[in-house]
């Protein structure tokens, strides 16, 4: 699909870094079969990327990205570079085979999204991996066993997710080495939602994610019968069509306002202020994600300026993480920007920070 030169050109003219860059690269849109939040069978999307040359047995990155509604803005929907893709192109081009669920809902997949659901993102990136696996060796190469793990903002606790299965032995071939979440939104109860009902996050992020979280998890756990419970007016008639995966980015935007205050009611407030119910278990599972034991080297990147992921979300990974005799390292990558926000800076700051720690022995 692209030489070395098309890729380090196509990296370097979107603002990531190309000088990792020693393959040319082959880009694909898988579509597989994995199982929907309730078990039952569906079919999903995802991106691989493989290096034009290197081993016959290839080492794997599994890239989670950040949030999106828009199905067309999904890694394989994006096999250009762009700023979904460009993680996996940077990685495949340093030598790796490079998997990017676009996870359920989104990509060529049907359905809704549902949005920050951990089993799901775990069930779709398990499944995309094995499914990566059957195709490359079709081409003559093979995916060895060792994978590498890393994700960005919503990615973050979707990677500690599938390492975690990974480490438990959910696939037979597969075996974590390394972990590296960026950004992540690990603590949404006790430290993203905080941040983002107290103002200290950017004003419009903090609308679209509200928005979201309650259109999302209603879908899956019903936390509303209706939505003028929870939106004022007129976005009570208006919002739940705008998360249906057509929407692009600028129509969520022009359909949303620019403040919580004219976006929720004094319950949706409440709701997320103090949650309870169906709403609390769905976040005690999505908090989830930092609560175990890596067995294989752990780092997590983050700064201290991010305007959508509060950094007191890594905190409280890396307390936990703790916890649990584990000793995380901490990368702050100070103040990257990318179109204005550090946030998504992070995450081509980190991404050329992250293929040079994988490519180091493991």
């Amino acid at each position: 699909m692209a030489t070395k030169e098309d890729v380090a050109a196509a990296l370097a003219a979107v603002g990531y870094d190309p000088s990792t860059v020693r393959f040319g690269v082959d880009a694909y849109r898988l579509v597989y079969e994995t199982v929907d939040p309730g078990g039952r069978p569906i079919t999903a999307s995802g991106l691989l990327v493989l290096p034009r040359g290197g081993e016959h047995e290839l080492r794997t990155v599994s890239f989670t990205h950040g949030t999106t509604s828009y199905r067309s803005d999904a890694p394989s929907s994006m096999v250009k570079a762009g700023f979904a893709s460009s993680p996996a192109l940077t990685y495949a081009s340093a030598g790796f085979a490079t998997v990017a669920p676009d996870y359920l809902g989104l990509g060529a997949g049907p359905g809704l999204h549902p949005w920050m659901d951990v089993p799901s993102e775990t069930t779709a990136s398990l499944d995309m991996l094995r499914a990566a696996r059957t195709f490359v060796s079709t081409t003559g190469r093979a995916l060895g066993h060792d994978v590498l793990v890393t994700g960005f903002s919503q990615g973050a606790s979707a990677a500690m997710g599938l390492a975690r299965a990974l480490q438990a032995g959910d696939d037979r071939w597969f075996r974590l080495r390394a972990v590296a979440p960026v950004s992540g939104a690990y603590d949404f109860q006790h430290a993203e939602l905080p941040a983002l009902l107290g103002g200290s996050l950017d004003a419009k992020s903090s609308v679209l994610y509200s928005a979201y979280l309650l259109v999302a998890w209603n879908r899956l756990h019903h936390l509303y019968d209706s939505p003028d419970e929870v939106f004022q007016p007129p976005y009570a008639g208006t919002i739940e069509a705008l998360f249906d995966g057509s929407h692009t980015g600028p129509q969520l935007f022009a359909g949303t306002p620019d403040t919580l205050d004219a976006l929720l009611t004094p319950h949706g407030f409440d709701m997320l202020r103090h949650p309870t119910g169906r709403l609390a278990e769905a976040l005690r599972v999505a908090d989830s994600t930092c609560d175990w034991t890596p067995r294989v080297p752990v780092r997590l990147y983050v700064a201290d300026t991010d305007e959508q992921a509060a950094p007191a979300n890594t905190d409280h990974c890396e307390a936990t993480l703790r916890s649990h005799g584990v000793n995380p390292a901490v990368v702050n990558l100070g103040t990257p920007d990318f179109a204005g926000s550090t946030h998504l800076g992070t995450n081509v700051a980190a991404t050329a920070a992250i293929v040079r720690w994988f490519s180091q022995p493991h």
